[in-house]
């Protein structure tokens, strides 16, 4: 009767009292206990955003918690990864299942009710940001500002070459959305900036960000820094924005959401204007951002919802039941189809599904490197820009999904697909990508391509890396094989001479995963002293340099940086369907 009752008064809670209600208060109050408990981490977010949370995962997004890692599921990525109890609560109340790294299910939740205890604590599947590889469930790896929404650009741009390249007459094997939950913090990144233009320039109305203006930072109130129109900004980009008034109207919101979908010729902006830490005391303040809100105001909070004062961690019945049938009943029918329409598009289409069977494997095709130059013994030698770029051009045909582009730099660094389209908002099939000035956006939407199981790469010269430390430091973690092409580490190149410094911070940024690699075409002598080259684990920096001397040639370089790519965890390749 006790446990009745409870429900009862939990049930008939803030506005409506309805199931959806309920549901969002479960979500606010599940990340108020996590982070008491924890006595870190960041409540205010996650409690403003839960209707945003709870009307996209059970009204829209396209994702069948059984198969966690189909290949046509809609992407979510929390840019605001300080919020990442809203993400948890969401994995949990959905019932994803847990996949390892080689795609094959646990038998266990990717997120117990134990685990959200856990959160912030060592070795728990719940960290302070959300991880790739770590927790399933989890797109991405965000905690710097900004690297999600670039993630994002990545991701829908990795969907529409992929609906370009696999989708036939009859056969829609791809048309997925990606979402992405931005902050102020994002928006003033300049990361942001940069991913925001490009994806205005390509059209990429299969992306939709969902702006959290709450006016709330670490400092205070944003005044203090960030007073400017960001939806007037996003309208100069070529977006499609949608102001939404209350995070807490949720027919507003899925009013916004219908919009995006209806929307068809560029992406969209919701501008949701939310109060950090709905409900509590400590409501509209800073000190509901970055810090537990204390025993007291918990206690408090739960009353104003009409939460039981006395439970932590309290999931009502029904909640979590309802809230997995809301996304099984959308996205199961559409998951079961899929892998129905692929058993047929074998058997019509078989060199495009052998094509995407090792794409979606992370395997290389028998004979990719069979075209690769060899470049004898020279005095000379051969600049290493060019016989990267040889090397590039002849695995390209045999590795159809390797494409990427540079930031305005592709004639010095060598990067063209030669006879290769562009990819273009009227092309979205192309090869070759233009990212302009935009290095560290670069950085980041190539990371998105990756996870998205395509071999995206991104190159400048080697003393503009700094700019894109993050990403590089980001794809060596999640351990994705994101290829990067630096050139022109040497004062020897002319008139447009550069410091020689990067190569160091270069290695420094990334030492612990990944390796360093020259590419120069034919060998010569040792490395200077002091040139050491350090091994890591998935992401490889193609060093070019006339400088520096190396004991690999080009050829045996890429042969060990395309080989080494640790697959995705979201790696299900069209192969037999499993059964739910």
């Amino acid at each position: 009767m006790a446990d009745t009752q409870t429900q009862t008064a939990a049930t008939g809670v803030h506005e409506d009292g309805s199931a959806d209600r309920l549901a969002i208060d479960t979500i606010r109050t599940l990340s108020m206990d996590a982070v008491q408990a924890a006595n870190s981490g960041h409540p205010g977010t996650p409690m403003a955003l839960a209707p945003v949370g709870q009307t996209l995962w059970t009204k829209f997004l396209r994702y069948d918690p059984t198969t966690p890692d189909w290949p046509n599921r809609d992407r979510f990525v929390l840019s605001v990864g300080h919020a990442s109890m809203l993400l948890y609560s969401l994995i949990h109340l959905a019932g994803i299942e847990e996949i390892d790294a080689e795609g094959n299910k646990t038998g266990k939740p990717a997120l117990s009710l134990h685990d959200l205890e856990q959160f912030r604590q060592l070795d728990s599947k719940t960290p302070g940001h959300p991880e790739y590889r770590h927790t399933t469930g989890v797109e991405t790896t965000t905690g710097p500002l900004g690297q999600g929404c670039g993630n994002s650009v990545g991701m829908a741009i990795a969907e529409r070459w992929l609906a370009a390249k696999f989708n036939q007459p009859n056969f829609t094997l791809f048309d997925h959305d990606v979402y992405s939950l931005c902050g102020d913090g994002d928006m003033m990144e300049g990361v942001t900036a940069e991913a925001a233009s490009v994806a205005g320039h390509l059209k990429l109305s299969n992306l939709c960000w969902i702006y959290d203006s709450n006016h709330i930072s670490i400092e205070g109130n944003t005044a203090l820094a960030f007073d400017e129109d960001v939806g007037a900004r996003f309208v100069a980009y070529g977006w499609n924005v949608i102001h939404v008034d209350d995070a807490n109207d949720t027919a507003a919101l899925s009013a916004a959401l219908e919009t995006f979908k209806a929307t068809t010729d560029k992406p969209t902006f919701i501008v949701v204007h939310s109060v950090i830490g709905y409900g509590s005391p400590k409501a509209g303040s800073e000190k509901a951002h970055g810090e537990p809100l204390g025993v007291e105001n918990v206690r408090l909070t739960k009353q104003a919802y009409g939460w039981p004062e006395d439970k932590q961690f309290y999931v009502p019945e029904g909640v979590a039941e309802r809230f997995k049938a809301s996304m099984m009943d959308r996205a199961g029918p559409l998951r079961q189809e899929w892998e129905a329409k692929v058993v047929e598009y074998r058997a019509v289409h078989p060199e495009l599904a052998n094509m995407l069977d090792s794409m979606l494997s992370d395997s290389l095709p028998d004979g990719w490197d069979a075209d690769i130059p060899v470049f004898e013994a020279d005095a000379k030698g051969v600049a290493s820009r060019d016989s990267s770029g040889k090397v590039l051009n002849a695995i390209a045909p045999k590795l159809p999904w390797l494409l990427g582009g540079s930031a305005d730099l592709s004639p010095s660094t060598k990067t063209d697909i030669k006879g290769a389209p562009s990819f273009e908002a009227d092309n979205y099939g192309g090869t070759n990508f233009h990212f302009g000035v935009r290095e560290h956006g670069m950085g980041a939407i190539v990371n998105g391509m990756t996870l998205s199981h395509l071999r995206g790469y991104g190159s400048t010269f080697l003393v503009f890396c700094d700019y894109m430390r993050a990403p590089i430091r980001l794809s060596a973690i999640m351990e994705v094989g994101s290829v990067w092409v630096f050139t022109h580490d040497s004062i020897g190149v002319g008139e447009d001479a550069r410091p020689i410094s990067r190569s160091s911070i270069s290695r420094r940024s990334a030492r612990s995963r990944g390796s360093i690699r020259s590419v120069r075409a034919t060998r010569t002598k040792s490395p200077p002293r002091g040139a050491r080259w350090s091994r890591m684990r998935a992401t490889r920096l193609r060093w070019c340099s006339r400088a520096r001397r190396c004991r690999r040639s080009t050829a045996a370089n890429m042969r060990a940086l395309m080989a080494s790519r640790r697959a995705p965890m979201s790696s299900t390749a069209t192969r037999t369907p499993r059964s739910s």
